[in-house]
């Protein structure tokens, strides 16, 4: 299985035609948060309606997985607001939030970006059902935040992983945890575009400008991790320890 994960695309609008025309090269597509972007002139309910059309458009390619970011989330009150959106398909067959997909070898859970402590119960408690589906296959979670305490989730200055995250992985032992959310991690040098947690890898590939996104591509039965973009080029086996690798 060859796995494409993107992120934080912010309604760059190129950079989602360039997923769309890219999507048929591999047989997953993640894009984990940040579909929006709420500084943007668009209306909040205008960009919807253009990312469900490429949703509909990636999904009918190819699996795709889709996790909500800070960004996604709607709504005038702050209490309740959600990315409910994302589950209001259409046309599309995305999995979004709350939901799972597996194949032969592979689980993968879809978390939501949560505001308030009833939102975080809700994905506790996806954990402990979908934790039981999962059993016997490697198990794979697509959520915007990296945990605190990774160089995934540092920004130069300071940490903005999940706090919670961290007891999440030691419980469960997820295989993988694909997100993103901090944008400048891989290009810091006590950053990085992935990290290794209690025998988890955690990958966040950041975000650049232009016509093309940052982009991980996991190749699953090679067991290594590509991360591309403008700047550079690095990888990791997924075998061995930790030991990213530049690419010429």
């Amino acid at each position: 299985m060859k796995i494409l994960l993107v992120a934080d695309l912010h309604y760059t609008l190129p950079q989602w035609d360039w997923l769309s025309a890219t999507a048929e090269r591999f047989d997953l597509v993640v894009v984990a948060g940040d579909l929006l972007e709420i500084s943007s002139i668009v209306p909040m309910e205008a960009q919807i309606v253009v990312i469900r059309k490429y949703l509909e458009k990636v999904s009918a390619k190819v699996p795709l997985l889709v996790s909500s970011g800070n960004h996604d989330v709607v709504g005038s009150d702050p209490s309740a607001r959600t990315a409910a959106w994302l589950k209001d398909k259409q046309a599309a067959t995305h999995y979004a939030d709350g939901e799972f997909y597996e194949s032969e070898h592979y689980y993968f859970s879809i978390l939501q970006w949560w505001e308030n402590d009833a939102e975080r119960e809700q994905t506790l408690e996806q954990l402990a059902a979908q934790a039981k589906m999962a059993a016997g296959k490697k198990w794979i979670w697509v959520y915007h935040p990296p945990p605190a305490g990774s160089s995934t989730a540092w920004d130069g200055k300071k940490d903005y992983g999940d706090r919670y995250l961290p007891a999440w992985i030691r419980d469960y032992k997820p295989y993988m945890i694909l997100g993103g959310h901090i944008h400048n991690a891989p290009y810091y040098l006590d950053g990085s575009w992935v990290d290794c947690i209690d025998g988890s890898w955690i990958f966040n590939g950041g975000r650049q400008i232009g016509g093309i996104p940052t982009f991980t591509v996991l190749e699953m039965d090679n067991e290594r991790a590509v991360w591309i973009s403008s700047e550079e080029v690095e990888q990791v086996m997924l075998r061995e320890p930790l030991q990213r690798e530049p690419l010429n």
